[in-house]
């Protein structure tokens, strides 16, 4: 991800129909009270657009965020709306708080429009999910969900790769679910620390808390290195020391800590440059030959008697931006060199592979593709060799990228999936809502993938983005979709 280091109403000419369409709260038999209740109401409807409008209630305890979800059945598109964040992925539809009516306490009410067009038929939503829960039914306590792999006895397991698929030490499949935890890469750069908020056991534990199994946690090679440039405080041994603690604490709570190269040395100001800065201090197109590989003999040889630990070479390589054709850029991204319009010399991942493998280490790597690790359509005509087979394909995937939909990843990914096991290790979206991301999980989930939400850090939601509003885990209106999808797989 490349973050941040650091309403008015359609005039409609056409006369408008009132419609009065609507889903009553639903009262059972049994008296019972619903866990939240949705009226749903056409309030305008003309020849080929309408007004609706919900009004949502909470009957479970208090939230300081919200987001409710429900289907179109006839191909309506929310065109746009008033007192939420709408979103719209196929067709499911989010609404999401705004910053000033995200709390909806035992019993309180919120109501939210929208402008949307239709063709032939305007259906109403029948299902409606309130942060998860459906609503308009019985409240009855919430099942106990199948466990989608052994449950952690508080030790981090030792994985390695059979097939196309993660397995630990006893031959159980595993899939790595979880969050990025930013701030690695940028705050000792930046002079101002070296991990973007706390790093504590709780802090820890509050991810442990959504059911996630994995921590991405990404790094900076001058840091590391301690090169000369870094304030001394935050870089080389006292660097090495906080990512060792956190590691170890992630393990604790029975996590995979994927530690990752995310900014690296060298100066490139060629197409979608990020930084004129030699520094480490952006996002550059491809691991530097002078810095690089020394990072990676030091990292793997200080976890390599870990296999738990598991390693991802470079964050979100970008030859193809440089380079002139994509042979080229493949090219570039396993054998490294001299690249086409990248003026330094650059550590392709065969480079990296080697000298992970260099040290003795056994332990995981992830290799992510070109186009910001969005494009993997030749990844395994380019497959680095590595002499353990313990190679992953890394994949990043938001809503504003190239290869975004279900089409493209039956395309470029379900056969790289077919062959190697395939971890996204970002997925996200800048709408403030999750429609993109649950859509991403349910691909995943449906073929056995893995994914790690972007990302465990307090910003806003639309420019980070963010998945909590607090340290303690507290979901922005984006990470509720995440937290609440690892819970129900991961209960």
């Amino acid at each position: 991800m490349r973050h941040p280091p650091r309403l008015s109403l359609l005039v409609v000419g056409a006369a408008v129909a009132l419609v009065g369409t609507a889903i009553a709260p639903v009262v059972t038999a049994s008296g019972a009270t619903p866990a939240c209740t949705v009226e749903y109401s056409v309030t305008g409807q003309w020849d080929t657009g309408f007004q609706g409008a919900v009004k949502i209630t909470n009957n479970m305890a208090a939230v300081s965020s919200w987001s409710l979800a429900f289907d179109f059945a006839n191909g309506q598109k929310i065109n746009q709306g008033w007192n939420a964040k709408w979103s719209q992925s196929g067709a499911t539809v989010t609404a999401s708080n705004e910053s000033w009516n995200g709390s909806l306490g035992a019993g309180a009410s919120v109501s939210a429009g929208f402008l949307a067009s239709w063709s032939g038929s305007n259906a109403a939503p029948t299902a409606f999910k309130l942060n998860g829960t459906t609503c308009n039914v019985d409240s009855e306590p919430t099942p106990t969900p199948t466990p989608t792999e052994p449950p952690s006895d508080g030790t981090a397991p030792a994985l390695r790769v059979s097939g196309n698929k993660l397995v630990d030490a006893g031959g159980n499949t595993r899939r790595l679910l979880g969050v990025n935890r930013s701030g690695g890469e940028f705050m000792c750069i930046q002079g101002r620390g070296i991990f973007d908020g706390p790093v504590d056991d709780a802090a820890v534990k509050a991810i442990a808390d959504w059911k996630a199994n994995t921590v991405r946690i990404p790094l900076n090679e001058e840091c590391w290195l301690g090169l000369s440039n870094i304030d001394a405080q935050y870089g080389g041994a006292h660097y090495i020391a906080a990512v060792k603690d956190l590691v170890a604490k992630v393990e604790a709570h029975g996590m995979t800590p994927l530690v990752e190269l995310h900014w690296s040395y060298g100066q490139y100001t060629g197409n979608s440059s990020g930084c004129a800065d030699v520094h480490a201090s952006c996002q550059k197109p491809m691991p530097d030959a002078q810095y690089t590989p020394s990072f990676w003999a030091s990292v793997a040889s200080t976890f390599k008697d870990d296999p738990a630990v598991a390693f991802d070479l470079f964050n979100e390589p970008y030859p193809d931006r440089a380079t002139s054709t994509t042979t080229q850029a493949w090219t570039c991204w396993r054998d490294g060199g001299t690249c086409p319009g990248i003026s330094y010399e650059v550590a392709g991942m065969q480079d990296l592979v080697d000298t992970v493998r260099g040290t003795g280490a056994k332990n995981l790597i992830l290799a992510g593709g070109l186009a910001y690790s969005n494009d993997l359509s030749q990844w395994l005509t380019y497959k680095p060799t590595d002499p353990t087979g313990n190679l992953v394909a890394a994949y990043h995937v938001y809503n504003f990228n190239t290869c975004a939909s279900e089409s493209c990843w039956n395309s470029t990914l379900a056969p790289v999936a077919a062959q190697v096991p395939l971890v996204a290790g970002e997925i996200g979206e800048n709408t403030c809502s999750h429609a993109f991301v649950d859509t991403v999980m349910k691909w995943f989930d449906d073929r056995g993938l893995s994914y790690l939400g972007w990302t465990w850090n307090t910003w806003d939601c639309s420019s980070g983005p963010s998945l909590i509003s607090d340290y303690d885990g507290t979901p922005t209106s984006y990470g509720i979709g995440l937290r609440d999808h690892l819970r129900a797989l991961n209960g």
